[in-house]
């Protein structure tokens, strides 16, 4: 499987996760394995710099669009300020195995995963190419 960004999604992404000391954190809105936009959330975690939570209200929102013929959330974009740019250990812990994709961002890269069951990494996720588009 291979993940398709826009260059102007990969670059909102990268700008979003410099803007802040926090993990920033947004949906992954499209189909199948193209993302049509990323959308920027709040993250409302107890310990933002820490860890990351979307804000429910958005995602709720998001769905509500998906279902009104809008872009489905395929899944979602989160930064490691200080860390790599591949998932944690409690990324792993707190993810469903749905099928959802994952970008990660550190040190001005991104990578994709899929949240699976019995993943190669932490036994959660599985790594998923990133193809960048104009």
């Amino acid at each position: 499987m291979t993940l398709e960004l826009s260059i102007a999604d990969r670059d909102a992404m990268l700008a979003h996760a410099r803007s802040t000391a926090v993990e920033a954190c947004g949906l992954l809105l499209g189909a199948g394995a193209r993302v049509e936009r990323a959308v920027p959330c709040a993250n409302v975690a107890a310990d933002p710099a820490r860890f990351f939570e979307i804000d429910p209200a958005a995602l709720i929102a998001a769905h509500r669009d998906a279902r009104a013929g809008g872009p489905a959330v395929i899944g979602h974009y989160h930064s490691h300020p200080s860390g790599r740019a591949r998932p944690s250990p409690r990324d792993a812990a707190d993810a469903a195995p749905d099928g959802s994709l994952w970008i990660v961002i550190a040190g001005g890269r991104l990578t994709a995963w899929r949240a699976v069951e019995k993943g190669s990494l932490h036994g959660r996720f599985d790594p998923v190419d990133l193809t960048v588009t104009a």
